[in-house]
């Protein structure tokens, strides 16, 4: 069973040996936004929404519980929750793409620490979404829920004390977030302590664990309430984005995993640490010796939700409007989309960049925007392939995952954006398929990754580019990353305007317990 515990909802699958899914089941759960750059989960409702979807799997199977030989899960990353001693949240969890800590992101890049350059790449800039910057914003800001806080930790470890018992850190999760470098010892504890946030280690787990790693048989209480049998094994789960890149076999260097859902990652692997404007290169958090780049789009299906619904008002469906946006023109008729709508990730690694369209004309209407948009979304992984490129990392093809891939029209738009070919694959809920093959690693069914996508990652079509696009799509992608430039101090004065107005509405920002 792989267990992909998403932003919008978490999705059961249970899978057989070769890959095939014999059963799968959503269950959805809400979101708050209390501020601009504020995004909040509860996490009770996490737990709510596994035990639903585990039920609903045998439900539709009718397989025995005790034919599940072993379990793992795929998170969103990070998204961080304060806990008390039972593992029950004392605030709603600070999901990934909050950006409150832009402030304390912004002390930690200037520690110029080492360790930076792992998870920050070439500038080691610290990201406001990571462990640290919103550890330290909870300390600072909700002082009283910290001193009451026993563990803050990601969605992942949440996920891993209430399935087994066990308080763990995903060395996944340690390397891409929390700046684990194990050629300086692992956990940044030196780092905290310069930035004067030491007591910050006392909430952290001792333990990391890497993905594939047996952590043992569930807990009988959780079997109890989701129908899982008691002995089932839990295999160490870790980021959703890794397992995506696993469920589409994107391990070998030159092959980079494109995850498309509510946001966009780009993974890739190298033997050897590379530096760029991208994330990473962190450290071993696939396999002990290899290095994982990460390029990464807060909003990509976002800001298509957000159009079907706000400004489209529901009249269309996704597939009605592929169909109207294939019929117009590459470029969009001179439409240039941003889609930063909760900030950009890489490689220009601004939370304060924004939206924006430009262009219109009395002759544009929804299919010209929801093309423009879909190219926003390319012509962002082109900055991320070019900016890799020129740091001496070339991607030879994009390998598609993600509810995003489903559209042909958008993945032909990111092979002739890209230059590059786009690797479609038959297997569905990739990360879900990349949790059920850590936990057939850890449950010795394979061998490890090379035996495991050989026997269950299955391929589909190759999108090849159009050459005859090359010079509108040049063109556009030049005035894209042209526009950004010439606003983004506009957007940064807008942001912070914003910013000080909702803190001289409700002051200093207040405690929120989760009920």
């Amino acid at each position: 069973m792989g267990i992909d515990v998403g932003t919008q909802g978490l999705r059961a699958c249970l899978f057989d040996l070769d890959g095939n899914m014999a059963a799968e089941a959503s269950t959805g759960y809400p979101t708050q936004r209390p501020k601009a750059s504020w995004v909040e989960q509860d996490p009770r409702a996490w737990l709510n929404a596994l035990i639903a979807s585990v039920r609903e799997v045998f439900r539709k199977s009718s397989i025995p519980a005790r034919d599940v030989i072993a379990l793992s899960y795929a998170c969103t990353s990070c998204t961080v929750v304060a806990l008390d001693e039972r593992g029950l949240p004392l605030r709603p969890a600070l999901l990934w793409m909050d950006e409150r800590a832009r402030h304390e992101a912004d002390r930690v890049t200037a520690t110029r620490h080492p360790v930076l350059r792992f998870a920050g790449g070439r500038e080691g800039k610290e990201s406001p979404q990571w462990m640290i910057p919103k550890a330290m914003w909870i300390s600072d800001h909700e002082p009283e829920i910290f001193a009451r806080t026993r563990w803050i930790v990601e969605q992942t470890d949440f996920f891993t004390f209430h399935l087994t018992g066990r308080w763990t850190v995903s060395r996944s999760n340690a390397a891409a977030k929390w700046h684990y470098v194990q050629e300086r010892g692992g956990l940044p504890y030196d780092l905290l302590e310069e930035l004067g946030y030491g007591h910050l280690a006392e909430k952290w787990p001792r333990e990391v664990v890497p993905v594939g790693t047996k952590l043992g048989t569930l807990s009988r209480e959780f079997a109890s309430a989701s129908g899982l049998f008691p002995g089932t094994l839990v295999v160490q789960g870790g980021v959703d984005a890794h397992a995506a890149q696993v469920g589409v076999g994107a391990l070998t260097p030159g092959a980079m995993a494109l995850v498309i859902g509510t946001s966009t990652c780009h993974m890739a692997q190298s033997r050897s640490p590379v530096f760029a404007d991208v994330w990473g290169p962190y450290d071993g958090p696939l396999a002990e010796g290899t290095f994982t780049l990460g390029g990464g789009q807060s909003t990509s299906g976002s800001v298509m939700q957000w159009l079907l619904e706000n400004i489209f008002g529901g009249k269309f469906s996704y597939q009605e409007l592929d169909a109207l946006a294939s019929q117009v023109p590459p470029g969009s008729e001179g439409l240039i989309a941003l889609d930063f709508f909760q900030g950009n990730r890489t490689p220009f690694k601004d939370p304060l960049a924004r939206g924006g369209l430009w262009g219109l004309t009395l002759r544009h209407g929804p299919a010209h925007l929801w093309r423009a948009f879909y190219e926003a979304v390319a012509f962002g992984t082109r900055a991320i392939l070019e900016n890799l490129d020129r740091h001496g990392y070339h991607v030879e093809k994009l390998l598609a995952a993600g509810g995003g891939s489903k559209s042909r029209l958008w993945m032909k738009i990111h092979a002739d954006v890209s230059g590059r070919p786009v690797q479609l694959t038959l297997n569905e809920e990739p990360a879900a398929l990349g949790a059920a093959i850590w936990a057939g690693i850890g449950a010795g069914i394979f061998k490890g990754y090379d035996e495991a996508i050989a026997r269950v990652v299955h391929r589909g079509d190759v999108l090849s580019p159009d050459g005859a696009l090359k010079e509108v799509y040049d063109f556009s992608y030049h005035k894209y990353v042209e526009t950004y430039e010439r606003l983004k101090s506009l957007m940064a004065e807008m942001a912070e305007f914003e910013e000080r107005r909702e803190m001289g509405k409700d002051g200093n920002s207040k405690e929120i317990e989760c009920k």
